[in-house]
């Protein structure tokens, strides 16, 4: 595995630990019965939403980080590929979470496209990486 690769990995595993907290999070204010969340479906459905594509995203690019290196790319598209696989599991949360920030929020604000564009990114990385290695 290359240093880039490496060390965009390494960077990976430090977020797992901000997942976790999350997860944990998520579990106190059920169990504490917190106004604002377990009232909200809206809230609680994005928060969970954010929550779970956070760590699925987070394995799915260690696990591309595998494949970058192998591929047909030049290094600077090896690169963008990278940035925007690691950039979905930031976005596609964020998106959620900040979306609807607010106990009171009962639809989501305009902070919900980030959803989008972390989807849009690893479309795109995934598919520059799927033409690279074909």
């Amino acid at each position: 595995m290359s240093p880039a690769s490496l060390g965009t990995a390494g960077v990976l595993l430090i977020t797992v630990p901000t997942i976790a907290f999350g997860g944990a999070s998520l579990l106190s204010f059920i169990g504490r019965r917190t106004p604002g969340y377990l009232d909200n479906p809206t809230r609680r459905g994005l928060w969970r939403a954010g929550h779970a594509h956070a760590g699925v995203l987070v394995i799915f690019a260690l696990v591309v980080m595998l494949y970058v290196d192998q591929a047909h790319l030049s290094d600077g598209l090896k690169g963008v590929v990278r940035t925007l696989v690691v950039a979905a599991p930031i976005l596609m949360p964020l998106g959620f979470f900040l979306s609807v920030l607010r106990p009171s929020d009962t639809r989501p604000n305009k902070l919900i496209w980030l959803a989008g564009l972390g989807g849009l990114c690893l479309a795109a990385g995934t598919l520059t990486l799927g033409v690279g290695l074909v």
